[in-house]
């Protein structure tokens, strides 16, 4: 293919050569003179739209699994760890296709899907256009340099002409004015301070009434609902904690960081006083640390969780700061809560005790003790899931060194009479 289609966006006949050229083991540098493209966009093209097909179940890729010495508890720090390398996976093409050794290969197989690449192209270009690309302190700063200026009758563009330090054009200050971005940033300007806004088109885009900045969606890469279900129909004892946040005001707060061990119907609360994402980083943090590495490793193999934007340290909570796995993570659907399910049921029962309009605060929930004391209270309840047994008493007889830890972190049963589920509970 002719040079001059170096600049343009693969389609989906070009993806279906790459996954050909993978399939023949052909390099991306060969791949890329066939389509007449760089090898770095092939290369960047695989390693973005490759799908992880299979997992493998060892801490660790470790070369020498078969001869280990050590039980196959891998961590990097033991001096037999060898890491797995493949150099048609890891370097050039960079996916499993074609592989003659895939059906008895234990790592983690990567597999090119023209189709699928195509489709993940198209939603990332269309996800990548919504909101405003700019961060809300920037809008602000630009937003209180131009809102007198324009209220004393001057237009966009000699405000931008007199003030380079206001880095978008004068069309994307009429758009964000028109549109109410300013305004929901905290801005008192409007389309009617604009000197010339009667002369000009006004803009199709709809007030969205929220302050949206676009954001990075590269943490769901390999994590999304389907690669749940395929890791759930490979590994179907696998233990999977659901988790969550509940609140009442997202500004003031609090934030109730919700875990479900499914394996025994059991929720565990974390208090936060903000909700970011490296706030819900360190709750799993806190959770590693009530149960042991070891044990979480055991009870907590996969988190499910919705897509907010709490949940993006995807990467850190995957894999401990020494290379070893701490769990894995997956992402349910747009809208589809339904898909963890069963922690959903759980917030009914904590809106019992939290109802929602309510301030928090003042409620009583100030701090983590009262967090385990709605915990205790929701884990003493009889479930009928669980045949008339409460979530403690279940989880004590099916895992009694589990139900010690959370005992020991405040979390205990409450006896079957006095267990309450009203707002009065943390009074």
């Amino acid at each position: 293919m002719s040079s001059s289609n170096s600049n343009k966006h693969l389609t989906l006949q070009e993806r279906s050569i790459i996954e050909t050229g993978i399939r023949n083991r052909s390099s991306k540098k060969a791949i890329a003179d066939t389509l007449g493209k760089d090898k770095s966009t092939i290369g960047k093209e695989i390693l973005s739209h490759r799908q992880l097909t299979k997992k493998c179940n060892l801490p660790l890729e470790c070369a020498v699994y078969k001869t280990c010495k050590h039980g196959r508890n891998c961590t990097s720090s033991c001096p037999d760890f060898v890491p797995f390398y493949c150099k048609y996976r890891d370097r050039s093409p960079g996916a499993c296709n074609g592989c003659p050794d895939t059906k008895s290969c234990h790592f983690n197989h990567f597999m090119y899907k023209p189709d699928l690449a195509q489709k993940e192209y198209e939603d990332s270009l269309s996800t990548s256009r919504e909101g405003i690309n700019i961060s809300e302190d920037e809008l602000i700063r630009i937003g209180n340099i131009i809102a007198p200026l324009i209220k004393q009758g001057q237009s966009p563009y000699v405000i931008c002409q007199n003030h380079p330090e206001i880095n978008i054009s004068p069309k994307t200050i009429y758009k964000y004015i028109e549109d109410g971005t300013f305004r929901n940033a905290g801005i008192d300007v409007i389309g009617l301070d604009l000197r010339r806004f009667a002369g000009r088109k006004p803009s199709k885009r709809k007030d969205k009434n929220v302050y949206k900045q676009r954001q990075d969606r590269k943490h769901l890469n390999g994590r999304l609902y389907k690669d749940y279900i395929s890791y759930i129909e490979e590994n179907p004892n696998a233990n999977v904690v659901e988790m969550d946040t509940v609140y009442n005001n997202i500004t003031t707060g609090p934030f109730m960081q919700t875990f479900k061990f499914k394996s025994y119907s059991f929720m565990v609360i974390i208090y936060h006083e903000t909700k970011t994402a490296q706030d819900m980083y360190e709750g799993i943090l806190l959770l590693e640390s009530i149960l042991g590495e070891e044990l979480f490793n055991k009870e907590v193999e996969i988190i499910i969780t919705d897509r907010g934007s709490e949940f993006t340290m995807a990467d850190a909570i995957e894999v401990r700061p020494d290379g070893t796995r701490r769990t894995r993570l997956f992402y349910c659907d747009p809208m589809s809560s339904h898909q963890k399910g069963s922690l959903e049921n759980n917030h009914e029962e904590i809106r019992y005790i939290c109802p929602k309009e309510t301030d928090l605060y003042a409620l009583g929930l100030t701090d983590q003790s009262k967090a385990n004391l709605i915990s205790s209270h929701i884990n003493s309840f009889p479930k009928e899931n669980l045949k008339g047994k409460s979530p403690f008493r279940y989880l004590e007889f099916m895992n009694p060194e589990l139900a010690n830890r959370f005992r020991e972190f405040g979390i205990i049963e409450i006896e079957p009479d006095k267990v309450i589920l009203r707002p009065y509970l943390l009074k």
